[in-house]
């Protein structure tokens, strides 16, 4: 009963601090910011906590956050072998793989009107079919390693990658193109110092989809063969062994990894299109 105390004092605590912060102008600055999701953040924590222990859930059911926390710092190094495994060699890799190829597809597409009626119907065909699907034979073709992982991931991001920055090619003016014309610029000139500056936005747009879409993709694929080792397998070894710390734990490692290669894009994004509305305070 105190834990069921605890928590529901700590939500209506958190609640109240969180919004009297957010009613003031210290919500505008970067602190405020970032300490509004972090106090809910904490608070959502301390009322799983109070609950499955108050409530005596069982740990096979719903593990609290303490046994989740304890066992990655006990797990450190199979977390990091996993994460090497999945993140870095599966993911990264094929979403590399994917958006360039995307990209530069994009710009070939962009030269031929057939590519673009035809390619296109067949790209978002290929973008609905289900990973389940992909990933077994993805599997039979290039192995059990970490490449079929990163092929499952090429084909999860390079379409929507594509229609993105296809899109993105187009967001130029007619007068803007008219008036590069009037200068004699080359098609060349006109992509590099017209139209690709333009697409940016689209394209970061296609790179952030991208970049939640290729982890997903990774661990998906390992649940249809993979050595052992990365977070997929775990996960499927770990429900056999009623192990659910370890799949909190796992899921804990994807979020922050999800999160981090998303904010990275984000930053670089910020970087490049600081001229876009989109970007100004």
């Amino acid at each position: 009963m105190s834990w069921l105390v605890v928590a529901l004092g700590a939500w209506a605590l958190g609640w109240w601090v969180n919004g009297r912060l957010a009613r003031s102008p210290l919500a505008r600055t970067k602190g405020g910011k970032l300490a509004v999701p972090v106090i809910f953040g904490l608070t959502i924590l301390i009322l799983w906590e109070g609950l499955v222990r108050g409530l005596g859930v069982s740990p096979v059911i719903l593990p609290p956050p303490s046994a989740v926390a304890a066992k990655l710092t006990s797990s450190l190094p199979t977390l990091w072998g996993d994460f090497v495994q999945t993140a870095v060699k599966g993911a990264l890799s094929g979403y590399l793989i994917g958006c360039a190829a995307a990209f530069l597809t994009a710009i070939v597409i962009d030269r031929s009107p057939f590519l673009q009626r035809g390619l296109l119907p067949v790209g978002n065909f290929v973008a609905a079919l289900p990973i389940v699907g992909i990933a077994p034979i993805m599997v039979m073709w290039f192995g059990f390693d970490w490449q079929s992982k990163a092929a499952v991931v090429v084909v999860m991001v390079f379409f929507p990658m594509l229609v993105n920055t296809v899109a993105g090619l187009k967001a130029s003016e007619q007068m803007q193109r008219d008036l590069m014309a009037t200068y004699s610029a080359s098609y060349l000139q006109t992509l590099t110092k017209l139209r690709l500056p333009a697409a940016m936005p689209f394209v970061f747009n296609g790179l952030k989809i991208a970049s939640t879409l290729a982890l997903i993709g990774a661990i998906v694929a390992e649940f249809f063969g993979s050595p052992t080792l990365g977070m997929g397998f775990r996960i499927n070894a770990s429900i056999g062994q009623l192990a659910l710390d370890m799949i909190w734990a796992e899921i804990v490692v994807a979020a922050i990894a999800g999160s981090a290669f998303y904010g990275v894009v984000a930053m670089i994004e910020k970087r490049v299109t600081f001229w876009h509305p989109s970007q100004r305070n």
